[in-house]
């Protein structure tokens, strides 16, 4: 996936997303949003947040999509936030970090104008991060659809018994686990959650998803990698009465024995702004220690 090069000239809309309740973040939003206008731009603030002073309230989604960059203030949860709020519109989002991890959110708080500037004066780089779309048929009808960046989690609800689940790919039957739950990945979302249950870490722009059971009955239920140009679709047997699919951190929908989860490849890709100078495997290293000695 080619990366491009980020240019404002011709949209000077710029967005905020703030981590919600956290004083730093809102104080730092006023204060972006003020520098931001004084060298001209229209600052707006965006959906489902309060206001920052000065900015105008976007309203519809249509107004959001006529934003040329998105600045997300706060941890990764909050950069997630962002991406859903977006709806699959390919606008590029610009992350600083105000919480602990920040992989998303990699630029660091102090370092926030300089980046902002940067940006503005088109120093930047677009590059392409794959997303999922994840949809839940009932008796052959789309009864409820998401995008996601980082994953899809299907897990047990509130029983205690296991999820049974067959995984089909292209409709052919992968195999049937029993586990806690199950772990759609991208390869952004590889370092998350897949991580933390021992999925491998992907490379970003590697054309793949990865499944990975949590905590599955069998020694030999691991890890799978597909090319993201198949269909995998997850179906749960009759002795599990309702899981959750939650996506992106966000619990959106029950899946019950008449569903069928269907995965595949976005149509659309999510643009992050990084600097020229990014590598990827320092990334690893800062943030999870990657290659460390004990």
């Amino acid at each position: 996936m080619a990366k491009q090069k980020l240019s404002l000239k011709d949209n000077k809309n710029i967005a905020l997303v703030y981590r919600l309740q956290t004083a730093e973040a809102v104080t730092l939003a006023k204060k972006i949003a003020v520098w931001l206008k004084e060298k001209g731009y229209a600052v707006y603030t965006a959906p489902q947040q309060k206001a920052i002073a000065g900015t105008k309230a976007i309203t519809t989604q249509a107004n959001l999509k006529k934003m040329g960059l998105i600045i997300a203030l706060g941890g990764d949860g909050t950069y997630l936030r962002a991406v859903r709020i977006l709806e699959g519109a390919q606008i590029p989002i610009v992350g600083i970090n105000m919480g602990s991890l920040g992989f998303l959110t990699g630029n660091r708080a102090e370092d926030a104008f300089k980046v902002i500037d940067e940006t503005l004066q088109d120093k930047m780089d677009l590059r392409p991060r794959s997303m999922i779309h994840t949809l839940i048929r009932r008796k052959g009808k789309v009864r409820a659809e998401f995008h996601a960046l980082n994953d899809v989690v299907i897990e047990r609800g509130s029983g205690s018994h296991l999820i049974s689940t067959a995984i089909y790919s292209e409709k052919f039957l992968v195999s049937e686990v029993k586990a806690d739950g199950f772990i759609i990945a991208s390869p952004t979302g590889s370092t998350a959650y897949n991580l933390a249950a021992g999925g491998p870490i992907l490379h970003p722009e590697a054309k793949v998803f990865v499944v990975t059971p949590v905590a599955p009955h069998s020694l030999t239920s691991r890890p799978l990698i597909f090319p993201d140009d198949l269909q995998l679709s997850f179906k749960t047997d009759s002795r599990t009465r309702v899981a959750q699919v939650i996506v992106d951190g966000q619990k959106e929908a029950e899946l019950t024995p008449d569903d069928e989860l269907v995965i595949q490849r976005s149509t659309y890709d999510h643009w992050v702004v990084r600097s020229p100078s990014h590598n990827y495997f320092n990334l690893l290293r800062e943030k999870l220690k990657f290659g460390d000695r004990a």
